[in-house]
């Protein structure tokens, strides 16, 4: 691939995106003519058509998917080279962090807290579903993910899975609704209960504890956001099933309190990394003295 024209690939890649190569000519400020002869020729030079019309529409062939992904690692790539380069000599560095949207943003700040108020870094904050998160980590765009699940074991990035919290998950509401206090089934057989979606860890595990206490709780909401969860404990739908991280305000002013019984239910957090040639060391230095990473992660 010692021949590959990168001028070509970049037109490939923005009509790729795009999707329109008139409307791509004029942003790159080239004639259509000029910009189809660049796409042809990365197409003769690589053997395979990257794009077929249908009608007046451009889709990308199998090939031409899999050009576009790579082309996304390469001028991520670039990008990352440039701005790694330019902090010599400079202060300043960017931490690009991504956070599953379904995560708590009370333990996404938590995790960047460290670098808060420093002039010499600059933060940049995204969240996303599991699979926008791990692309972002493919393609160098984000530097660490943080989620509450371990990432798939056959994405085709080497990723590094590292533990970095385990909370505890505790049954919340409003005083009143705890005043009248009770037993842990009474409590879950009295009130509504809003709990996260189906699907999530501690779902899975409040429904086994339901069916060992022999109880179907009235659920007032499934949720798959805890920012959402937290507006709903705040209304006083019911009773919630959260880590404390979740209610952190809430439980500081006396808005909510949690119900004196242990779940026995926990919820592990990660960071998750890619392995990368020239890691992004603000990473390393808020990964320090956390827990341990996962053996087999990658």
């Amino acid at each position: 691939m010692g021949g590959l024209n990168y001028h070509h690939l970049r037109g490939f890649w923005a009509v790729a995106h795009d999707g329109n190569l008139t409307r791509t000519a004029r942003r790159l400020n080239v004639s259509q003519s000029a910009l189809s002869s660049r796409i042809r020729l990365l197409e003769e030079r690589l053997g395979h058509a990257l794009f077929e019309r249908r009608g007046r529409a451009l889709h990308l062939t199998e090939a031409g998917r899999i050009a576009r992904d790579h082309a996304d690692a390469v001028f991520a790539a670039g990008e990352e080279l440039e701005a790694t380069l330019a902090q010599s000599g400079r202060a300043g560095r960017a931490l690009r962090v991504g956070a599953l949207s379904t995560l708590s943003r009370n333990f996404t700040l938590g995790f960047v807290e460290p670098l808060l108020g420093r002039d010499d870094v600059g933060l940049v904050l995204r969240s996303g579903t599991e699979g926008e998160l791990l692309r972002g980590l493919g393609t160098l765009a984000l530097d660490v993910m943080l989620t509450n699940a371990p990432p798939p074991r056959d994405e085709g990035a080497t990723l590094i899975a590292h533990e970095i919290a385990e909370q505890r998950v505790g049954l919340f509401g409003t005083p009143e609704r705890l005043a009248a206090g009770g037993t842990l089934p009474a409590l879950l057989s009295c009130h509504p209960i809003v709990l996260p979606a189906p699907g999530s860890g501690i779902r899975a595990g409040f429904d086994a504890l339901a069916a060992r206490l022999g109880l179907r709780p009235r659920i007032a909401a499934e949720v798959d956001d805890m920012a959402m969860i937290r507006l709903l404990a705040r209304a006083d739908a019911g009773l919630v099933v959260v880590p404390p991280v979740v209610l952190r305000d809430e439980l500081a002013s006396g808005r909510l309190a949690e119900a004196p019984h242990d779940l026995a239910l926990d919820e592990t957090f990660y960071a998750v990394t890619a392995e990368r040639r020239f890691p992004n060391p603000l990473v390393d230095g808020l990964l320090r003295g956390r827990m341990r990473t996962l053996p087999g992660a990658s």
